[in-house]
This record gives C-alpha cells, structure tokens and sequence, in this order.
C-alpha cells in the first residue's frame, strides 16, 4: 500500500476551474462498477455537472463498452501522466492493472487488487491537485482482503491512504441526511459504541462538515437507540447514560443546534420533511433501512472528515448480474454530480470572506 500523500501539511493550491474535476474510479472490475461508471459518465446532466476523470482499466472498459453497447472511446491518460490542462468531456486514467482475462462475477484478489490501485491513485490525484473529489464505484470486502488489503470498506481504506483520524459515513437520500455512528460491525458491538464521547465526536464531525457544505447552522437530531427512545428507563438505559449528556456537551461546549434523543420510528421521516438538517443514527441498519426506503438507488454515501469530498455509490458489486447489461446506473450518476456539488460549496466555503 503506499504512503499517504496527505502526510504534508503544505498541500498544493487548486486554480479554479469552470467545472470540477471528479475521479471516478472504476471499483471492482468483475462487477458492475465498469458498467455503471460507463452509463453514469455519458449522462448530459453528469457532463453538465463536471469533468470526469475514469479510474480504471481503459482495455477492460472498452471490452465492456462493445460487449453493452455503451459508449467510451474517450481520451486516455496514464497513470504518472498529468492531466490536460483543459477538458470537458470524460478522460481514462489507465492503470494498467488488470492482469489476464477477469471473469464477471467472480471475486477474486487480482480483482481486489486492481480496484485498491484505483483508489489510491484517485487519493494520489486529488493530494496533487489534479481532480477536485472522488466519486466511487463498488469494490467487493473479500476481494480486497484476498489482494492483500485488510479493510471493512471504501471509509476505512480512504481515512488510512489520508492520515485522517476523525471520520463517518454518512448517507444523502433526496431531502435526507443520515450520520453513523458505527459501520460495518456486528450488532452487539454497535450497541456498544453508543457511548458519550463517540456520540459526541460524531455530531461535531457532522456539523463542521454540514457548514463546509454551505449548511451555516446546521439542526442536528440524534436517534434514540432503544424502542420509543427506551420510555423513561423502560427499555433500556443508553439515552440518560449516554446520548442525552452527549448531547447536552454539544450545546453546553459548542453551542451547536443539537437535539434529542429521538425516537428512531420517527426521527427520520421528521427530518425527511424540513425539521433536521441531519440524524445521527445509533447503527448502520437504522439508518440503512429509512435511506434504501426512501432513494433506494438513488442514494449516496458521503465520508466525512476526509481532505477532500468522496461520495459513492448506495450498492455493492451485484456479482449475479455482471456483465450482463442489467446494472442500474442512478446511485452512479447521483454519487457523481453530489460530489461535484459538495467540492464547489466546499471550495466556496474556505474561500476568504472578500470586504
């Protein structure tokens, strides 16, 4: 794995350009990321929004443009090479690491492997200056392991390659916004890291973050972890032990517009309809379930606390249907034109205050 480029602290500066330059990369080649990325890319309203710039495999994704019938034949550039100074429509980045033919569907760590070298090359390329965000394709959690690269997901991988300490995952679904409090862990260890200091770490990651969004007072409401918000004590113990002083620091300390905890049955259709401008929810299927209900593939995922905007995709890899032309490419395209978004605001945001 190699060394994080954001362990400078002199990080070059960013000319402004008409549109924002997004990485996408590829994910794993064996499912549908090539696919999506392909359709998403080729979208006007994508165009619109931004340049891309494709992580990948250019052989791979030409194979997979005749064999759909999607359109590619796009500028390629590789890897070490710099961008174009300018360009609008999609330009490859090709790495060159796809080795031998890869079955579709079939996870395997060559394929592991090739999709953490896009990653990092996309980290690489925003630590430069050359893209403005990164928008990413599905990688498979056993591929990667079996390339040799022991992470749950995109999050950890990416607060790895950057040197970030304080992170989330957060999720953006038409007019909702959901922190986690916890990722991909087992129940019974979700239920333990509700606990004040990681509460509270949370919901202050999540409102610098919502400002640097354009957001300036951002309304956040925590989720009750137990039924009914555990009805006094009934139910459990979690909200007076642990959310409520959790959220009593925030506005004591911080003087943020922090409230709860909240009934989990209905925190989040409240927030739905204007009343939060975010929930921090207690674990990932509380906040999976509402998102998935609402934008089921249209949804995004956001990590937080990172040095520049990384959005991606609300599925995986889709194995049983690689290759076949079948992958629906909207929580592609809407990851894409969030990011583009999200690093214009952000950049307008840390911008001094003209007088």
């Amino acid at each position: 794995m190699t060394e994080s480029p954001y362990n400078s602290s002199a990080q070059p500066s960013r000319q402004r350009r008409r549109l924002p330059r997004i990485a996408v990369t590829m994910g794993d080649p064996a499912g549908i990321g090539p696919e999506v990325v392909l359709k998403a890319v080729a979208e006007e309203e994508v165009r619109a929004a931004c340049a891309p710039v494709i992580i990948g495999d250019a052989q791979l994704l030409a194979h997979t443009a005749r064999t759909l019938d999607l359109q590619c034949g796009y500028d390629i550039v590789r890897k070490g090479e710099r961008l174009p100074d300018h360009f609008t429509d999609p330009i490859i980045y090709h790495l060159d690491n796809v080795a031998g033919h890869l079955e579709p569907g079939i996870e395997s760590g060559a394929a592991g492997k090739a999709a953490a070298g896009y990653i990092e090359s996309a980290v690489e390329l925003c630590a430069s200056g050359g893209v403005d965000a990164i928008a990413t394709a599905p990688i498979n959690k056993r591929a990667l392991f079996l390339g040799g690269y022991s992470f749950p997901g995109h999050t950890e991988f990416l607060a790895q390659l950057t040197s970030t300490e304080e992170y989330a995952m957060a999720f953006v679904a038409s007019n909702l916004r959901i922190v986690l409090l916890s990722t991909h862990v087992p129940l019974s260890e979700a239920i333990r890291l509700v606990e004040r200091d990681r509460i509270v770490r949370v919901t202050r990651l999540a409102h610098r973050e919502l400002k640097r969004w354009g957001i300036e007072r951002p309304r956040i409401a925590v989720a009750a972890l137990n039924p009914h918000g555990a009805e006094g004590g009934l139910f459990g113990v979690e909200e007076a032990s642990e959310i409520m002083p959790a959220v009593e620091a925030c506005r004591g300390v911080d003087d943020m517009n922090v409230q709860g905890p909240f009934s989990a049955d209905t925190i989040f259709l409240r927030a739905s309809r204007g009343e939060f401008d975010a929930v921090i929810s207690c674990y990932h299927d509380q906040a999976m379930i509402p998102v998935k209900c609402l934008s089921f593939g249209e949804a995004v995922n956001v990590t937080l606390g990172l040095p520049f905007i990384r959005t991606s995709v609300d599925h995986g890899t889709a194995f049983d249907i690689a290759g076949k032309g079948l992958a629906e490419h909207s929580s592609m395209t809407a990851a894409i034109k969030l990011a583009a978004e999200l690093s214009t605001r952000s950049d307008e945001s840390s911008r001094p205050v003209e007088v």
